[in-house]
């Protein structure tokens, strides 16, 4: 038996004890269905939404991947990028599927879209954020699962997709899977996760050069614009909180854009002696985006961002703070402190 057919063996009976039989029974009865990962798509939303796609395809089924923001250049990486479209198609679905996102409202506009269609459209979830609290009929939220790519691989096991013989599904899934794990180093990486990977590289996933091209390759811009964020270095709590900020100026200084943003949040999280990371970034004069990481016994990310509207990960969150730069800056601290005067730690993933 050859490793794939052995790999792939494995993991049948868990994914056949995993995987919903009412969501197999919907993606196996559908014809024409949206997917639709959260607003601004990472390589997780974006690998769950796009593998989905082939996987149904190659069914027979006509499938659109919605997003309310267009891909950033980082994830060219995926190969079936290109597919990914910013308006709906003019046919209605017979089913919904949101990917990597709890809820509509997640999806940005094309959420709008969605709560539009008639209730009679059936809709489905698969997402792995602990935060997650959706309660649709078929809803698939498995918070050990480190990536919705994980995921979505032991759908493709459940439905005896080959995916060998699907161009671009090995890589497509393992795209998401290093995006969320940073290349299996994250906390979230289980003994399923690595099975997972192993899977995908045995199908064909080109691992190392998809890590590379994520993690290890930046363009100019890049660096300049992390060179000029860095140097707002601060923190609060007697060190034990680490932040960073980020403004429209540095952006137009170096000629970059949000994109190349990416990253820093990991950066500020790499120091010693902090256990929370805090990365804002001005969106507009009364919006600002925060990231957030943390380690050890540090607050919970999800319980950072609760407060303002955000979720995640108990050790990766995020939140939009209907606020300006500095007063979502002095608004998120403060919510630290408190948190961390109430003892209140990290749960479990």
């Amino acid at each position: 038996m050859s490793s794939l057919a052995h790999l792939t063996r494995s993991l049948e009976a868990e994914a056949k004890s995993v995987v919903p039989p009412e969501l197999l029974k919907l993606l196996t009865t559908a014809q024409r269905v949206w997917v639709v990962p959260h607003e601004r798509p990472d390589a997780d939303a974006l690998g769950a939404a796009l593998a989905l796609q082939l996987i149904l395809a190659g069914r027979g089924v006509e499938v659109a991947v919605v997003s309310a923001d267009l891909p950033s250049q980082v994830y060219d990486v995926i190969p079936t990028i290109g597919r990914v479209v910013t308006e709906p198609p003019a046919w209605a679905p017979d089913a919904v599927v949101l990917v990597d996102c709890a809820d509509p409202r997640r999806a940005g506009r094309i959420g709008v879209l969605i709560d539009a269609l008639p209730a009679t459209t059936p809709r489905a979830l698969i997402d792995h954020h602990v935060s997650n609290n959706a309660t649709w009929p078929i809803s698939w939220i498995d918070a050990s699962a480190a990536a919705t790519c994980e995921l979505v691989t032991l759908l493709a096991v459940a439905l005896g997709t080959e995916l060998e013989k699907v161009d671009g599904l090995p890589a497509t899934l393992a795209a998401g899977l290093i995006m969320d794990t940073a290349t299996f180093q994250h906390g979230n990486t289980t003994p399923r996760t690595l099975e997972v990977g192993a899977l995908l590289l045995a199908a064909g996933a080109p691992i190392s050069e998809i890590s590379r091209r994520i993690y290890r390759t930046k363009p100019l811009s890049q660096l300049q614009l992390h060179a000029a964020v860095l140097s707002s270095i601060a923190t609060s709590d007697e060190g034990s909180t680490i932040y960073a900020v980020m403004s429209e100026r540095d952006l137009t200084s170096v000629h970059a854009s949000v994109e190349d943003s990416e990253g820093i949040v990991d950066v500020l999280a790499q120091a010693a002696a902090s256990d929370v990371a805090l990365f804002f970034k001005e969106e507009s004069p009364t919006a600002t985006r925060l990231s957030v990481r943390t380690k050890g016994d540090a607050p919970d990310a999800t319980a950072i961002v609760a407060t303002f509207g955000g979720g995640g990960h108990a050790r990766a969150a995020g939140a939009t703070v209907a606020a300006s730069l500095p007063d979502a800056t002095a608004l998120v601290l403060t919510e630290v402190a408190r948190l961390r005067r109430n003892g209140t730690t990290r749960r479990a993933e």
